[in-house]
């Protein structure tokens, strides 16, 4: 147990999935929490100051909260209590890769990694959402590697389970992609590979929205046998993984997509549903090199092998059920709240003397 009170620091959601499956496996080691949203994160330590909060065992700034982290960092200081960072993401990698608003030459550029590098370098630990994203926050920041751990953000148990009992392939084989269309997930090589495809029939739903969603549904015209669906309730997002009887991950090229376990891959195999995603050195090196672990591999960006792959699997709808059991074997294994617990547990243990 780590019984300690800890300061949630932030403008943040705390029924995010990260924060939630975060929050409740701090819970079972015994620590409590005291919630501080700031009304203005660049005021936050004056605030905090104001309202006399109490000193906390550690502070904690959770995920895409960068914004908050000058101001926790000031205030955690002067409470001489360690300071827990877990981004999830670099806003300096988003701006600059993924959304492209300016060169990471520009003085825009240097000017975010700059600020950045220097929020991440003066937090006690840092955390990766997996060993990849600690590489980088490694080299792109010079964050010291004692205060990298890597954490999977996991799935919501409760939520995210097979189905009870479990259901039979369908006629055709219903294929399931959903996410937000960003490049990194590669929605449009799932197009391409439903074009190249010759195997037995199947049905292909794509939910979700997002940027790359209208060249999608260009590039789909005249194939029949794909849906675009909108977003379902996250609440029903486990009845949508359930009823399909194979699950798409990501397939992007990017240096970020090469980086991430997204959570539609965590929630997948904790549905105990076959995967399909991109070869990726984010995953555990074991796992990747596993030929009975409920996922198939493709390389990324590679729909042909996309469509190979799934036309293999439907040909075999049998063997879908095993596939199934194995996938949630492997999300026990690695990625389940057990796994966290134990994780959190090492990497905070020194702070509770």
């Amino acid at each position: 147990m780590l019984n300690l009170n800890i300061l949630w620091w932030g403008r943040s959601d705390i029924h995010y999935s990260r924060n939630r499956v975060i929050r409740k496996c701090l819970a079972r080691l015994g620590c409590s929490f005291t919630d501080f949203r700031p009304l203005l994160s660049s005021l936050g330590g004056i605030e905090a100051q104001l309202r006399r909060l109490s000193r906390p065992s550690l502070v904690w700034v959770p995920c895409f909260r960068q914004r908050d982290m000058q101001a926790a960092l000031t205030w955690s200081r002067k409470q001489q209590v360690p300071l827990v960072f877990d981004p999830l993401i670099s806003a300096f990698d988003k701006q600059i890769f993924e959304r492209k608003k300016f060169s990471a030459e520009s003085k825009q550029g240097i000017k975010l990694l700059n600020w950045e590098k220097q929020l991440f370098r003066q937090a006690d630990l840092v955390i990766g959402d997996t060993r990849e994203h600690c590489n980088y926050f490694h080299g792109t920041f010079a964050v010291e590697r004692s205060r990298l751990v890597d954490i999977p953000v996991g799935a919501e148990e409760s939520l995210f389970k097979p189905a009870t009992p479990q259901t039979q392939p369908t006629t055709p084989i219903r294929i399931l992609f959903y996410g937000s269309y960003l490049g990194l997930q590669g929605p449009q090589y799932i197009i391409e590979a439903a074009k190249h495809y010759t195997g037995p029939p199947v049905q292909w739903q794509m939910i979700g929205a997002g940027p790359l969603l209208e060249q999608c549904k260009e590039a789909a015209q005249g194939l029949k046998n794909i849906a675009f669906l909108p977003w379902v309730a996250y609440e029903e997002l486990p009845k949508s993984i359930q009823s399909a009887d194979i699950l798409l991950g990501i397939f992007g090229t990017s240096a970020k997509a090469h980086r991430v376990i997204p959570n539609k891959v965590y929630q997948t195999l904790a549905c105990g549903k076959p995967l399909i995603t991109m070869h990726s050195p984010a995953y555990p090196r074991d796992l990747l090199s596993h030929s009975n672990a409920g996922i198939h591999w493709v390389p990324p960006g590679d729909p042909k092998q996309l469509a190979i792959t799934i036309a293999k699997l439907a040909t075999e709808p049998l063997q879908l059920h095993d596939m199934g059991k194995l996938a949630q074997q492997t999300f026990r294994k690695y990625f389940s709240e057990a796994e966290i617990e134990q994780r959190l547990h090492k990497a905070l243990k020194h702070f509770c003397s």
